[in-house]
């Protein structure tokens, strides 16, 4: 699990994959979102605008992130 720290209430889902690197683009992060491949906090989610606070768990491909406040 890797941890990403954010200095803001909140990041939006599609930037965080990018945030993160993983995801090259935007579009890159759109695809893989509205394909279904993300999940928040255990649950799929196909919102790419999806505000991500502290605490919660992102999970692509097996790879899992935890946001926190910086």
């Amino acid at each position: 699990m890797e941890t990403i720290h954010i200095h803001t209430e909140f990041i939006k889902l599609e930037a965080l994959l990018k945030f993160a690197a993983l995801a090259e683009t935007g579009g890159e992060a759109k695809n893989l979102i509205v394909d279904g491949l993300v999940t928040v906090n255990g649950e799929l989610c196909t919102m790419r605008g999806k505000k991500i606070r502290a605490g919660d768990r992102v999970c692509l491909a097996g790879q899992e992130l935890l946001v926190e406040q910086a």
